[in-house]
């Protein structure tokens, strides 16, 4: 794991989407863009959106997403449409909702479509960020999703939060080009020290063929030896 330290996040932001823009750039063929959800990454969306990009080569997806419906104000697909999609002509592919759906059922759905979108291409780019527990994408302390090998995106119940969760796995994760990991505040800092000590699910992110790139404030990073 790399671990690249700035100043401030809005230099975190700044450096993080820089590294998103010059990938998609110097890439000749189609181009795939794992999202973070949570609060860290929408100033890299929002920075990355006036990137001089061609958007029209890019398809974008979700390395999580919370078992809302599209509208909801927790759901990270709605975070990164109004950050990121609405103002870019990439392709946008979401997990499906419904009432009439279980969590798995959409997991399944969105894996299938994820290996169409890929056709036997590693990912590109997956973003992701880090919790205060040392989660990442929705791979929670103690849940079940930490253990699953056999597919690349499930349902995943997190009883500490009292909710479902759809989650990329470690497969599809370490299966990937680049993860881009962004993380700022002291808030991280006991989570992030950990991480570096190989006692996270954060942690194991580097147990595959991935590269690892953590982009982090000072702040963050103020534990890190």
């Amino acid at each position: 794991m790399e671990l690249l330290i700035h100043d401030t996040p809005r230099d975190v932001a700044t450096a993080a989407s820089s590294r998103v823009a010059e990938l998609i750039t110097t890439s000749g063929d189609d181009f795939t863009l794992g999202l973070a959800g949570g609060s860290t990454p929408r100033a890299t969306y929002e920075i990355l959106r006036d990137q001089p990009i061609s958007w029209e080569k890019v398809d974008i997806w979700l390395s999580d997403e919370r078992w809302v419906p599209h509208d909801h104000s927790r759901s990270n697909g709605a975070m990164a449409q109004e950050a990121l999609i609405d103002h870019i002509e990439a392709r946008f592919h979401r997990p499906t909702w419904d009432d009439e759906l279980t969590p798995a059922d959409s997991a399944a759905l969105y894996e299938t479509r994820l290996r169409s979108v890929l056709e036997g291409r590693p990912p590109d780019v997956i973003m992701l960020g880090i919790g205060d527990d040392g989660h990442t994408a929705s791979l929670f302390p103690g849940t079940r999703a930490l253990e699953q090998r056999d597919s690349w995106y499930v349902a995943n119940h997190v009883p500490q939060l009292g909710e479902d969760r759809l989650t990329a796995t470690f497969p599809l994760l370490w299966s990937a080009g680049l993860l881009l990991v962004v993380a700022v505040g002291t808030g991280k800092a006991t989570a992030l020290k950990t991480t570096f000590e190989g006692d996270t699910p954060a942690g194991m992110l580097d147990n595959g063929d991935a590269s690892v790139e953590w982009y982090v404030d000072r702040e963050a990073a103020s534990l890190v030896r």
